[in-house]
């Protein structure tokens, strides 16, 4: 030991050694590799799926709360020094699944497995992964329909990210556009920028994505420049959506 540890004269027999028993290393592992095996071969398929499932929503829950974090930071920035400034809270969740679709290519709707039984309400924000797919506009005891904000007769007020600037986001009866309301030429609006709820109304809560300026045209002798979004929310592709109880709402329920 005192040679191997002071001098390399016995290295060329070490890796002789070493390579000798490496194969018993590996021999030796064989019943703890078969008791994984049959750990994973013991599973059934439907715990997996369950599993699945489970994980799915869960990253749902916290990815929809993760989507106020650039707002809260943007607020904080402007109310850090004003002590009476309104507490910010994360809202309460519900985790829902689509199971219907409008078979109305004008009219954007979705019929979700959640209702009155559940407390779901109607006006009650609905939001996906990534922003504000809508609002429910009909409850019923196991189910509940919710109107998507690209449907035509949907609009709900926004906010420029960057600067604070609102407006009025229009849907188009197209799930991959929306519109801005009367935007003035003056605006301080660029392609690119981040739009979300403003909170005005009461309806939508505040700090939402809900798109991003795709393009700002103006058409000759218009009064108003033409100002499309592409939406957050991937609203004909979502499967789990997130009902929103607003805080200090007596319908608000724990988290689940």
């Amino acid at each position: 030991m005192a040679v191997d540890s002071f001098t390399t004269l016995l290295s060329p027999a070490d890796k002789i050694v070493d390579s000798a028993v490496r194969p018993l290393y590996w021999i030796t592992n064989i019943p703890s590799r078969i008791q994984e095996w049959g750990k994973i071969s013991g599973t059934s398929r439907a715990d997996l799926e369950k599993n699945n499932i489970r994980l799915e929503q869960e990253s749902l829950i916290h990815r929809g709360q993760l989507q106020r974090m650039s707002e809260l930071a943007a607020e904080n920035l402007r109310l850090r020094q004003l002590l009476n400034s309104t507490e910010l809270l994360m809202d309460s969740v519900l985790v829902t699944e689509v199971i219907g679709v409008s078979p109305n290519p004008q009219g954007h709707t979705v019929t979700i497995d959640r209702g009155r039984d559940d407390g779901v309400y109607v006006g009650q924000p609905l939001l996906d992964a990534e922003g504000l797919m809508g609002q429910i506009i009909s409850v019923y005891g196991g189910h509940s329909v919710a109107l998507l904000i690209t449907d035509s007769t949907h609009a709900l007020p926004v906010q420029v990210l960057r600067n604070g600037v609102r407006s009025i986001a229009e849907g188009t009866s197209d799930y991959n556009r929306m519109t801005l309301r009367f935007v003035s030429p003056t605006a301080d609006i660029v392609e690119g920028d981040q739009l979300v709820s403003s909170g005005l109304g009461g309806r939508f809560p505040v700090g939402y994505p809900v798109g991003t300026v795709a393009s700002i045209a103006q058409k000759p002798g218009a009064t108003f420049v033409d100002v499309e979004i592409d939406p957050s929310a991937e609203l004909d592709r979502s499967r789990h959506l997130l009902l929103v109880f607003t805080t200090g709402s007596d319908r608000t329920r724990g988290l689940k």
